[in-house]
């Protein structure tokens, strides 16, 4: 087991999900929050299953994630 940080985005038709700190494109969507959640982990299961351990081997680590807005 691994723990992964996800990003999710509501958007008016739905919720978009990626991780971070992983090799290549995950994306997981669906129509509510739970549903992307379920669907980028299957995609990272997938990916992984796919392309190998070494989607995990990113340097440096991403350590933590933050949302800001900014006024430009």
């Amino acid at each position: 087991m691994r723990q992964f940080k996800i990003i999710v985005e509501k958007h008016p038709d739905g919720y978009v999900a990626y991780p971070l700190g992983l090799k290549g494109v995950v994306v997981g969507q669906g129509d509510t929050y739970e549903e992307a959640l379920a669907d980028v982990k299957s995609a990272i299961r997938f990916h992984i299953e796919s392309f190998g351990e070494e989607v995990l081997e990113v340097e440096p680590p991403v350590l933590e994630a933050f949302v800001a807005e900014a006024l430009i």
